[in-house]
């Protein structure tokens, strides 16, 4: 496991698997440790991945400045892991909320991404707005499951302001293919991967600026694929396609039948998709 230092001087992890070209890997949450994303379905039989631990998380050393957990503030972070790693340039996959971070990095550095690859993507950092409707409307296609009824009522009052502690976790059938042993337990490790207080940081006030970002990702010409799951609220698909459209150069793909994480949900299908944009 390589480690690291911050130019704050704050010590991070990374964990490194598999055989091939790198790939830089940021994982969501926001602030969960990377173990989550495990060997993305399989990739790790074509890439060499690179999981990042962002600070205070996983293997990575809390900092001594909980203000550096703000999402621009990482972007140092992921700076100095290229440096680090003695590429030129870099490949680079992000998750959920990571993919605000990746947002922000290739914004600040678009000459050091040579591709980018957005699974489910959050959209803070590029201000796409997600309605009510747009996560109904893709919660309605699972109404033949057994859990449908509680989650959906929560859905909808989360959606009108009016969620309960307890609305959050009914509606965690939502993301995944199957609600099942392992979906279960992946949800319930939520919670212990996560670092809380960074998570409640990452979006803090001066996090993002949305239109000079939307600016500098409209001049970003390297190849990018966005993929979304067909089942995801979290990152309903036509949200996704309009996130793809701030570039001059994505394709936006829908892995049927997907949740939040499409490599869980069928992992043979994840990899053929997301392959393409990540091989040299």
């Amino acid at each position: 496991m390589p480690t690291f230092t911050a130019p704050d001087g704050t010590r991070l992890a990374a964990h490194v698997s598999g055989d091939g070209p790198p790939l830089v890997c940021l994982p969501g949450g926001p602030m969960r440790d990377s173990a989550y994303l495990g060997t993305l379905g399989g990739l790790t039989a074509h890439r060499r991945l690179i999981r990042l631990d962002l600070r205070g998380t996983g293997a990575s050393e809390v900092p001594r400045d909980p203000a550096s957990y703000r999402c621009d503030r990482l972007v140092d972070d992921v700076e100095a892991l290229r440096e680090h790693l003695g590429l030129e340039r870099i490949d680079l996959l992000a998750h959920s909320a990571g993919a605000n971070l990746a947002a922000l990095y290739t914004a600040r550095h678009p000459d050091r991404v040579a591709r980018l690859t957005l699974v489910a993507p959050s959209v803070y950092a590029v201000g796409i707005q997600i309605s009510a409707e747009d996560r109904l409307r893709v919660a309605r296609l699972r109404g033949s499951e057994p859990w449908f009824g509680p989650a959906f009522a929560a859905l909808e009052a989360i959606t009108a302001g009016r969620a309960t502690p307890d609305s959050w976790e009914a509606i965690s059938p939502f993301a995944h293919a199957r609600w099942d042993e392992t979906a279960r337990a992946f949800e319930e490790a939520d919670a212990k991967e996560k670092n809380a207080e960074a998570a409640a940081l990452y979006a803090a006030e001066g996090a993002f600026s949305p239109a000079d970002t939307r600016a500098a990702l409209a001049g970003f010409a390297s190849p990018v694929r966005v993929l979304a799951g067909e089942f995801d609220i979290s990152a309903p698909p036509q949200v996704m396609a309009r996130y793809a459209e701030l570039f001059p150069n994505a394709e936006f793909l829908i892995q049927p039948g997907a949740g939040h994480m499409p490599w869980l949900d069928d992992a043979e299908r994840f990899v053929a998709l997301v392959l393409p944009v990540s091989s040299p």
